[in-house]
C-alpha cells in the first residue's frame, strides 16, 4: 500500500472515531441536560425526601354538648406505638422487646403485622393507649430500637358511657374501601364516625388535618423541624339533648328491654333517646377486642340495635288515638256516641274480648279513651273500614321514618287492602280490621313514631320533625288535614287517662301537674281473652306501651316509653314515664329556684 493512500485510511478511521466520540460526548451531554435541568426538581425532590419526612398531624375532633353546654363526648390525648419494619434489624427481637414493654403475648403483636392492612412500607400501629411507663420504657431504649415511633393521639371519651350510646354512636378505623373512594378525605389508620351522631356528622365533626415536615438523620430520627400546617380543628356540636333527663331514662331502663323517647311537641327537639339495653361506646376508642366484638354481636337482646327507631312493633291500644281522631274527623262517631261492653263482641262469626273481663257497661267516646274499652273501638274500626284507617295512620306519619338526624330509621308497616294485594297476594280479610282498631294484627310502628303522633296530639295538630342537632330545628307548618276542634274530645280523654278514677294510666299520676297520656299492651302470643301473662316465660310475655304529654293544659314535654316483654302497659311503662315527669318537673323548679 502506498505511504498516501495509508495516511488516508487513518484519517478516515480517527473521523469515525471523533465522530464516534462526538455522538458519545453529545449523548452524555444530553443526559446530563434531562437530569440536571428537565428533571432537575423531581429529582430535587427526592434527594430532599430522603432527609425529608413528612408527618401528618391529626385534627382534634369536635366536641359534642348537651343543649345546657354539658361536655358528653371530648378528647383526650393518648399515647400510641408504632413500627416501622423497614428500620428494623431483626423483627422478632424487636417484637420480643415490644411484648416485654408491654407486657403482652408476642404472638398479640405477631397477628398485628399479620393484617393485610398492614405493609412493609408503612408504620404499623401496635398497641394504644400506652401508660406513661409503658412510653418510658420505649422512650429509654430508643437507640436500641429505632423501628419505634410513640406518637401523641386523641382518643375519642364519651362522658356518659353506656348512656346515650345510640344517639351519639362510635368511631371506627376506615376502611380500605373507603380510602379508594374518597382518598382526598381519608387515609389509612384514620377514624370515622360509625354510628349515631358521630356518623352523621362526620365530616363537620372531624375536621381537616395539618402535616408537619422534619429533617431526619441517618437512623430516620428527626432533629430539626422544617415546616408546620396545623390543619382545621373539627367542628362543636350542640345536640337538643338534656343530659339529665338522658341519664335518668336509662336508669330506669338499667333492667329492662326496650326504649324511651322524650321529645317537645313544640318543635321536635329530643331530649332524651334510650334503647336497652345499650353498649359502651368508649370500648370503641381503641381497637376492638375480637372477644368483645363477639360478645356484642351475640348477645340474644341485640344491644347494638336502637329500638327508638329500629324495631317496629304493633302499638296496641295507644293507636285507638288515631282511631278516636278518624271517627270524629269523618263524621262516624261524635263526642257523645256510646257503645254498650258486656266484655266481648262478635264479627264475621268470630268473638273478640275485651281486655275488662265482664266489660265496661256503656261508655262514650272520652269514657272509651279513659278505660281503654276494646269492645267500643271494635265498633269505630268496623264503621270506618281498614283504608280509612290507614289513611288516617299515615295522616299522623306511621309506616314513614320520621326523618330524624340519625341513620337507619325504620318507617313501620300501616296495612290497607293495596297492601294485602300486592304483598300477600290475597285481599284484605274484614276480620284483620278489627284487630288493627286496637293497634294489634299487621300494624307496626316504632317508638320515635309514636311519639312524632304525641306530639301532634299535644301541640293541637301540628306535625313537627324530631331532631337531635339544635342547628337542624326548622319552623314546620305542616298540620293534620282535619277541623279545628277534632282533637279536644281526643286530648280531654287523655287527660281522664291519668287524673280520673279507673284511668288506665293512674300510675303516671304527678303531683302538682297534670300527664295525659294512653297506655297500651300487645299480645304477643295468641289468646282468645286477655289474660295476665306475667307468670309466663319472657319471651313470650305481652310488650308494654305508655305515650304521654304533659302539662296537660301547656304540654311542654312528650314521653313514650317501650317495654319490650314487659306485661301491662299500665304497670310496666307508665310507672317509668311518672319517674320521667318528676325528673323533668323537678329540674324546671331548681332552675327557677336557682335564677330567684
Amino acid at each position: 500500500m502506498k505511504i498516501g493512500e495509508h495516511r488516508e485510511e487513518l484519517a478516515r478511521r480517527v473521523r469515525v472515531v471523533a465522530r464516534v466520540g462526538a455522538g458519545l460526548l453529545g449523548a452524555i451531554a444530553a443526559a446530563f441536560f434531562i437530569q440536571q435541568v428537565v428533571r432537575g426538581a423531581e429529582y430535587l425532590e427526592l434527594a430532599e425526601n430522603n432527609r425529608l419526612r413528612r408527618l401528618s398531624i391529626e385534627a382534634p375532633r369536635g366536641t359534642i354538648y348537651d343543649r345546657h353546654g354539658r361536655v358528653l363526648v371530648e378528647n383526650l390525648p393518648s399515647y400510641s406505638l408504632s413500627i416501622d419494619r423497614t428500620r428494623t434489624r431483626d423483627l422478632e427481637a424487636s417484637l420480643a422487646f415490644a411484648a416485654r414493654a408491654l407486657e403482652r403475648p408476642a404472638e398479640e403483636l405477631r397477628a398485628v403485622l399479620r393484617d393485610p392492612g398492614a405493609t412493609r412500607l408503612q408504620s404499623t400501629l401496635l398497641a394504644e393507649s400506652l401508660s406513661l411507663p409503658e412510653v418510658a420504657r420505649f422512650r429509654v431504649a430508643q437507640l436500641e430500637h429505632p423501628e419505634f415511633e410513640i406518637d401523641v393521639t386523641h382518643r375519642r371519651f364519651y362522658r356518659l358511657g353506656a348512656h346515650a350510646a345510640h344517639v351519639l354512636g362510635y368511631l371506627g378505623e376506615v376502611r380500605e374501601e373507603e380510602v379508594r373512594v374518597e382518598p382526598a378525605i381519608y387515609r389509612p389508620g384514620d377514624w370515622i364516625g360509625r354510628r349515631g351522631v358521630e356518623r352523621v356528622h362526620d365530616r363537620q365533626l372531624r375536621g381537616e388535618r395539618g402535616e408537619r415536615v422534619v429533617v431526619v438523620d441517618s437512623r430516620g430520627f428527626p432533629v430539626e423541624e422544617f415546616g408546620r400546617h396545623l390543619g382545621r380543628p373539627g367542628t362543636s356540636l350542640e345536640l337538643t339533648l338534656d343530659a339529665g333527663l338522658q341519664q335518668e331514662a336509662e336508669h330506669l331502663m338499667a333492667d329492662k328491654v326496650g326504649a324511651i323517647v322524650a321529645l317537645d311537641p313544640r318543635d321536635g327537639a329530643i331530649r332524651a333517646l334510650v334503647s336497652a339495653p345499650a353498649y359502651d361506646p368508649n370500648l370503641f376508642a381503641r381497637r376492638l377486642a375480637a372477644a368483645d366484638w363477639r360478645a356484642l354481636v351475640e348477645d340474644t337482646r341485640h344491644p347494638l340495635q336502637n329500638r327508638a327507631l329500629q324495631s317496629a312493633y304493633s302499638p296496641g291500644s295507644v293507636f285507638k288515638i288515631v282511631l278516636a281522631t278518624a271517627g270524629l274527623a269523618e263524621g262516624v262517631i261524635v263526642p257523645s256516641h256510646t257503645e254498650s261492653c258486656p266484655g266481648w263482641a262478635t264479627y264475621y262469626g268470630r268473638r273478640f274480648h275485651c281486655w275488662k273481663k265482664g266489660g265496661h257497661g256503656r261508655l262514650d267516646l272520652e269514657g272509651a279513651l279513659q278505660h281503654s274499652c276494646d269492645v267500643y273501638f271494635y265498633a269505630l274500626g268496623h264503621r270506618l273500614g281498614i283504608d280509612r284507617i290507614a289513611r288516617y295512620a299515615r295522616m299522623f306519619e306511621f309506616g314513614a321514618p320520621t326523618g330524624i338526624d340519625l341513620e337507619g330509621e325504620r318507617g313501620g308497616l300501616v296495612p290497607d287492602s293495596a297492601w294485602s294485594e300486592r304483598v300477600r297476594g290475597h285481599p284484605w280479610y274484614p276480620g284483620e280490621t278489627i284487630s288493627v282498631a286496637i293497634g294489634q294484627g299487621a300494624l307496626l310502628t316504632t317508638p320515635l313514631q309514636m311519639a312524632t303522633m304525641m306530639a301532634v296530639v299535644a301541640n293541637g295538630g301540628r306535625l313537627v320533625t324530631p331532631h337531635l342537632v339544635a342547628a337542624n330545628a326548622r319552623a314546620d307548618e305542616r298540620r293534620l288535614p282535619i277541623a279545628a276542634g277534632v282533637l279536644e274530645p281526643v286530648r280531654r280523654g287523655l287527660w281522664r287517662v291519668v287524673n280520673e278514677p279507673g284511668g288506665t294510666g293512674g300510675s303516671a299520676r304527678v303531683a302538682g301537674y297534670e300527664i295525659a297520656g294512653k297506655t297500651g299492651t300487645v299480645q304477643v302470643v295468641s289468646q282468645e281473652a286477655y289474660s295476665d301473662t306475667s307468670q309466663v316465660p319472657w319471651e313470650l310475655r305481652n310488650h308494654a306501651w305508655f305515650a304521654a304529654y304533659g302539662p296537660a293544659a301547656r304540654p311542654e314535654l312528650v314521653v313514650v316509653v317501650f317495654v319490650e316483654h314487659g306485661g301491662m302497659g299500665s304497670r310496666a311503662a307508665a310507672p317509668i314515664a311518672k319517674a320521667l315527669y318528676e325528673r323533668y318537673f323537678g329540674s324546671l323548679s331548681d332552675d327557677v329556684a336557682a335564677a330567684s
